[in-house]
């Protein structure tokens, strides 16, 4: 496994990811890749991979998925993951020595600007492409890393009416504190940007793809080990987290109330397994044309 300086470029968005969200993402990371089990055995099985493929995996975060990439195209094959943040990569690059994962290499960079080689067989990205700034751009160039026929899969998040376990939390903390002013900071989009089937459709056609294909992934999601875990949750990232990041003082001294009414609420979603919700995806596959 080799590894790339490719650092990407300081934009509003990614210094968001890198001064807010790593440490935060670093914190719950058993939530954002243990809790997504159920998600990811829905979609794996079925997508375009086979032995020997070269791979692209798009925010691949902490290269949970990367890793699961290398072992289907095996030793023969190669996957390259690419995300905006060092601290995540340097885990996926850990987590892979660990498991002696050796076709798989990280690279730092921004997926809309990145110089990809049009070299690989199958482009992937689970809940990463929601956050481009500019979602033509980023799609292109991410057709841009295909060889002609290669296939492209992204998962997004489908409304927030589709994922209580997003949704029902934000209502719950806007009891308690005023919405989000226009100026504030964000990771860019934000995680239901790419809920609409018709404007994706719209996107990626202008992106140069074809074959465009939608599936609906429904699953359920371990969004805390504890209730104590699934309410620090909400409140550091996600919508709820955003609402209450950017009420500041007011969310500090209301905290205690905000933390009761979750609890009382997210307890009702009590399983073995730990809080389990339902939440709702789209699989959309297109090819870029030979």
């Amino acid at each position: 496994m080799s590894t790339a300086a490719a650092p990407s470029e300081s934009t509003e968005f990614v210094d968001f990811w890198n001064e807010v969200l790593v440490p935060k993402f670093t914190k719950y990371r058993h939530i954002l890749v243990g809790g997504l089990t159920h998600h990811s055995e829905r979609v794996f099985p079925s997508l375009a991979v086979g032995e020997g493929d070269k791979v692209v995996d798009v925010g691949c975060g902490f290269g949970d998925t990367a890793i699961q990439l290398a072992k289907l195209v095996g030793p023969s094959g190669s996957v390259l993951g690419i995300d905006c943040c060092e601290a995540f990569l340097a885990q996926g690059r850990k987590d892979a020595a660990a498991e002696g994962t050796t076709n798989v290499r990280f690279v730092e960079g921004d997926v809309q600007s990145y110089p990809f080689e049009a070299e690989h067989d199958f482009c992937f990205s689970r809940f990463g492409t929601q956050f481009f700034e500019n979602p033509v751009a980023g799609l292109k160039s991410m057709r841009n890393s295909l060889k002609p026929g290669g296939v492209m899969t992204m998962i997004v998040w489908r409304t927030i009416d589709d994922n209580p376990w997003l949704g029902l939390p934000k209502e719950i903390v806007l009891r308690y504190l005023p919405p989000p002013g226009d100026d504030a900071r964000t990771c860019g989009p934000g995680p239901f940007s790419m809920a609409n089937q018709e404007m994706v459709t719209k996107q990626l056609e202008i992106a140069g793809y074809t074959d465009i294909d939608f599936k609906r992934i429904d699953a359920p999601l371990m969004v805390g080990n504890t209730l104590d875990d699934a309410v620090g949750f909400q409140i550091a990232l996600g919508p709820a987290g955003e609402v209450y990041r950017e009420a500041g003082d007011e969310a500090v001294q209301r905290h205690d109330e905000i933390d009761k009414a979750l609890k009382s609420e997210l307890k009702k979603y009590e399983t073995e397994e730990g809080i389990v919700m339902d939440s709702s995806s789209w699989m959309i596959s297109a090819r870029n044309p030979a």
